[in-house]
């Protein structure tokens, strides 16, 4: 599936040119990566004739907001299992967790300390035990089947750009861009979170050495965000009329416009950013802003 690249930002005095790859119109509840990262698993999970998906996420994750539509639409159980017991009782003041909740996924609470099994066998054991037979998919979707749906992101139209720019989760979507784009395209990922165990993750899946982190732009780890950030997204979509969360998308936004001014990128670039969705999120990232007095992302 294409899907249009929209003109950004251009530096007229360097002719350097952003285009955003609108991933996030893929799908209005399975938008961006998770789309890409959902295909191919969903196909096998029904080709080996399973009934439930079974995946892990946070309170406002993409994930289980995509898992449990997508479940849904595809004739799955779903079962979440939410990191922090404490969300027990505030699935209604929870836009993600309603939504899948709405959609029909089974949620389950577990401590933060549990939640650090999830690979384990003893617990996804535990958890089969519970729940009966299921189909696994990890946090944020990565595994060998998400990699597959995330080469597709790229197409032969792309060729034309020297840089592609995707922000980094858990690595499945960067890896999938890497195996794919052309030989004179360099691919440039924008972490998340802080710390420097997502290349190891990332060499698991990708074949080509094409890549590399930009580890400054995640104003202070995952979910975090400043006012200064708030500023540019507002900004940006008065602009453009381009949505873009808070958690990935904008941050990478922010950071490639950065590079720009610092003469990172050569006069003449021409730079693809992939926009992964996770517009859900912003509602619930508007709820912590408001609680604080803050101001909040438009939309």
């Amino acid at each position: 599936m294409e899907v249009p690249n929209q003109f950004y930002f251009r530096d007229k005095s360097r002719n350097i040119d952003v285009f955003i790859k609108r991933e996030d119109l893929i799908h209005p509840f399975v938008s961006g990566n998770k789309f890409r990262k959902l295909k191919y698993n969903l196909l096998h999970a029904k080709a080996e004739n399973y009934s439930k998906l079974l995946t892990f996420g946070g309170a406002f994750s993409n994930h289980i907001a995509a898992v449990a539509f997508a479940g849904k639409e595809n004739g799955f159980e779903t079962i979440g299992i939410i990191r922090g017991e404490e969300l027990v009782n505030k699935i209604q003041e929870n836009p993600t967790l309603k939504f899948a909740q709405d959609c029909g996924m089974q949620l389950y609470f577990v401590t933060r300390d549990d939640y650090q099994e999830k690979t384990k066998p003893n617990f996804l054991n535990k958890l089969e035990k519970i729940h009966g037979s299921f189909y696994l998919i990890p946090e944020g979707g990565t595994n060998n089947l998400a990699i597959k749906g995330c080469q597709e992101i790229i197409v032969s139209s792309d060729n034309e750009f020297n840089f592609v720019c995707c922000a980094v989760g858990t690595g499945g979507t960067i890896s999938g861009i890497c195996n794919s784009v052309f030989p004179n395209q360099k691919v440039l990922g924008f972490t998340a979170l802080k710390g420097g165990f997502l290349k190891e993750d990332i060499c698991k899946f990708a074949t080509n050495s094409n890549w590399e982190l930009i580890e400054e732009y995640h104003f202070g780890g995952y979910g975090k965000v400043n006012q200064e950030l708030v500023a540019f997204l507002n900004q940006k979509y008065n602009d453009t009329n381009i949505p873009l969360d808070p958690v990935y998308t904008g941050k990478m936004m922010f950071g490639i416009l950065d590079l720009i001014q610092k003469n990172y990128f050569p006069d003449g670039s021409r730079i693809l950013a992939i926009h992964t969705g996770g517009i859900q999120g912003i509602a619930g990232m508007n709820m912590k802003l408001e609680s604080k007095n803050l101001s909040i992302i438009q939309l």
